[in-house]
């Protein structure tokens, strides 16, 4: 373990499959504690004035302290010295929709809260900051042996950790939190800063937020503003506390000033958040079972869900509204899915894959290091060829029975129920209230119809035991009756779930997935884990001229780009830009997707713009770049060459979602609403202007 160590410490965090020429654009998610030397200079190369310590720094002031954890799934960040805070419109939807009724429908109407006493409290959500990062390796790996099992190891590495974390030097109120780099190779500590009491500020009505929604999803040009505002409260010291009325607008260590000159081609751009995983370092055998067996396995079972749900949207406005959030969520991962496939055979990523490991076997042998290594890429042959059908089987259920069908999520929460019911029993009414917590969560937008409907497509994916008449039988389908099931004591409690039919019929099911589908799946993946890890150390001792940068984990990262378009294929070319008019050319009125506001009507046809147009009189209101990201980037602001926000990430192209695997610069390009559309929709649509008052708004092209 120690060699290992040595090894990483030595090798310049680089980026692996090199290309040497200085200004290639090659991907990358990289610590920000780690950047000086290379990172730096290369940044220098695409145009960037940052330093090293301008994006990290402990003792000062620093980009890191205006960038957050939004709710542990999307990134925020900082855009007033009075705690205001901007991400996504799909990453505050939760809070967004929690807030809305029917009589102040803020999805569809949007929310603008004029003073600080509008905002809105959120039970839950908190953003986290990092205060500092540290490496502990030595420390997490300390008397871990080669010589022990795969188990042995983790449990020694587990019991590390937890003393680590323990023995953190940190303030009272501060987390701590252990990550695996570089497959288990590095581990890092950091110490957080956690605040509870986030308001809803703003946000505008799914009509802008979500423009083109699911048509739209993973393409280019694209048309929506896709952004909320929120605010930090901090106690009357400033430091993080839980909600209370006494509580003031939290004055942040940094915050990022507004650029309003807007981005050029070629201009530079640095996403910083916290994406939330890749797999970067990947062998070829692992690449074409993702892509040629396990990615079309799902993308069949949700297609054949969204058939029937897309086609009860369509004729019923009822089922519309009740099933928009759950078919966006079904239909987000499947067309990734199919874009991903697409992007690595365009790319003819899998072949290039193989030569590459035709590179590192070559040199492997040079070094006379073939008795240490030469067993790795034969032994990942071996192992997904074993792997593959337990693999896709554990997806498939999952598919099945979290995803897709509600009835059958119902069952199989109710098992897990069953085992915490026999496990702790004395915390029974923590329980009871859980699973109650969970029916009613699914019964706020059901529809058994539908669900009926969409067990008969999808069930047959993963048994041929499909049995509808269930639905007639159960009580989970009326939520009063799923409800009375959880009344009386753990015996009346039992009983009663055994005998419902639904439940009578999934429990073996969900009994064969958790006692031998995921025994095997656990036990076969962690076979695979472990070479990996043995292969990441093996590239950087048989290579270490190349470029590594450790995989997503959802620790916070930078990846730095250039604003750039692409051409996804032949005779076709996407400018890197696009504008409002492109969401008047979209405008279908009282299509789900596709409507416009009249107020937005209005300020297009008058064109009042304010302050907030292009040189050449549009309003932009996206733009790409070739900034390496994935899901956890949503909300992550695109910082200038100056340090100054001029984007908020939000998605990917449809061609180059494969970057999670297989980064290419020639068609892997993240989109981000540029923020002059944010300030436009906040200023001249809501009217919120003491929003814009509280922002610094700059000119760093006018310099």
């Amino acid at each position: 373990m120690k060699r290992v160590l040595k090894l990483i410490r030595l090798i310049p965090v680089v980026l692996l499959f090199i290309v040497n020429q200085v200004n290639a654009q090659q991907g990358g998610m990289w610590i920000p504690s780690l950047l000086e030397g290379m990172n730096e200079t290369e940044m220098k190369s695409l145009g960037s004035q940052l330093s090293a310590k301008d994006i990290y720094d402990i003792n000062n002031s620093s980009l890191k302290d205006a960038i957050g954890h939004f709710n542990g799934g999307c990134t925020s960040e900082m855009i007033s010295p009075k705690g205001l805070i901007l991400t996504n419109h799909h990453c505050g939807f939760g809070q967004i929709q929690s807030h809305s009724s029917i009589e102040k429908d803020y999805l569809k109407n949007g929310f603008w809260a004029m003073s600080l006493d509008d905002e809105l409290p959120n039970e839950d959500l908190y953003v986290d900051f990092i205060v500092r990062i540290e490496d502990v390796t030595s420390a997490v790996l300390d008397n871990v042996e080669e010589t022990m099992t795969e188990e042995e190891k983790q449990i020694e590495i587990s019991k590390n950790i937890k003393s680590v974390e323990e023995a953190a030097k940190k303030e009272e109120w501060q987390k701590t939190k252990v990550k695996a780099f570089y497959k288990g190779n590095q581990y890092y500590l950091f110490i957080i800063d956690r605040f509870e009491d986030v308001r809803l500020v703003g946000a505008p009505p799914t009509s802008i937020g979500k423009f083109g929604s699911d048509t739209d999803n993973w393409m280019f040009p694209r048309h929506t503003g896709d952004f909320s505002v929120f605010r930090i409260y901090a106690d009357a010291n400033n430091r993080p506390a839980k909600y209370s009325k006494d509580n003031v607008p939290y004055q942040p260590k940094h915050f990022l000033p507004v650029s309003l000159d807007g981005v050029s081609e070629g201009d530079f751009t640095l996403v910083f958040g916290f994406p939330g995983r890749t797999d970067e370092y990947l062998p070829a055998v692992a690449i074409e079972h993702i892509t040629q067996e396990y990615n079309p396995s799902n993308i069949t079972i949700r297609e054949a869900a969204l058939k029937v749900i897309d086609a009860q949207m369509k004729i019923d406005d009822a089922v519309r509204i009740k099933y928009a959030s759950k078919q966006a969520r079904i239909a987000n991962a499947w067309k990734k899915w199919i874009g991903e496939n697409l992007g690595i055979e365009k790319t003819n990523a899998i072949e290039n894959r193989k030569a590459f490991e035709t590179t590192f076997t070559k040199a492997m042998k040079e070094k006379g290091l073939e008795e240490k290594y030469g067993h790795i890429l034969p032994q990942f042959n071996t192992l997904y060829k074993d792997f593959a059908e337990i693999n896709i089987k554990r997806r498939n259920f999952l598919e099945v029975f979290v995803v897709t069908n509600e009835l059958m999520k119902m069952t199989y929460r109710s098992y897990q129920l069953e085992n915490k019911i026999k496990e702790n029993p004395e915390e029974f009414e923590k329980h009871i209230a859980w699973i109650k917590g969970q029916l009613n969560g699914v019964h706020k937008n059901y529809d058994v119809n539908v669900d009926k409907a969409v067990f008969k497509s999808v069930m047959p994916y993963y048994t041929k035991d499909v049995d509808a008449s269930i639905y007639k039988k159960t009580a989970f389908t009326d939520l009063k009756s799923a409800l009375s099931l959880f009344n009386g004591n753990a015996k009346q409690v039992l009983k009663k779930l055994n005998n419902d039919a639904a439940y009578a019929y999934a429990k073996p099911m969900i009994n064969n997935y958790y006692k031998e589908v995921n025994v095997g799946y656990q036990d076969k993946k962690m076979h695979i884990d472990a070479l990996q890890k043995e292969y990441m150390h093996a590239l950087m001792d048989v290579l270490p001229q190349a470029r590594y940068f450790p995989d997503a984990n959802g620790t916070l990262r930078i990846t730095y780009g250039q604003v750039k378009g692409y051409s996804p294929r032949d005779g076709v070319y996407y400018n890197p830009v696009c504008y409002l008019e492109g969401v008047m050319e979209k405008y279908i009125p009282g299509d789900y997707e596709f409507d416009v506001p009249q107020k937005l009507q209005d300020l297009y046809n008058n064109k009042d713009y304010g302050q907030y147009a292009d040189t050449n009189g549009k309003v932009p209101v996206c733009f790409l770049g070739t900034n390496h990201t994935t899901g956890g980037n949503s909300g992550s602001p695109t910082i200038d060459a100056y340090g100054n926000l001029i984007g908020l990430n939000f998605d990917r192209v449809w061609e180059g979602t494969m970057s999670d695997m297989n980064y290419d610069p020639e068609i892997c390009r993240n989109i981000m609403v540029d923020l002059r559309y944010v300030l436009f929709i906040i200023d001249k649509y809501a009217g919120a202007t003491h929003l814009i008052d509280e922002m610094k708004l700059v000119h760093p092209k006018k310099k």
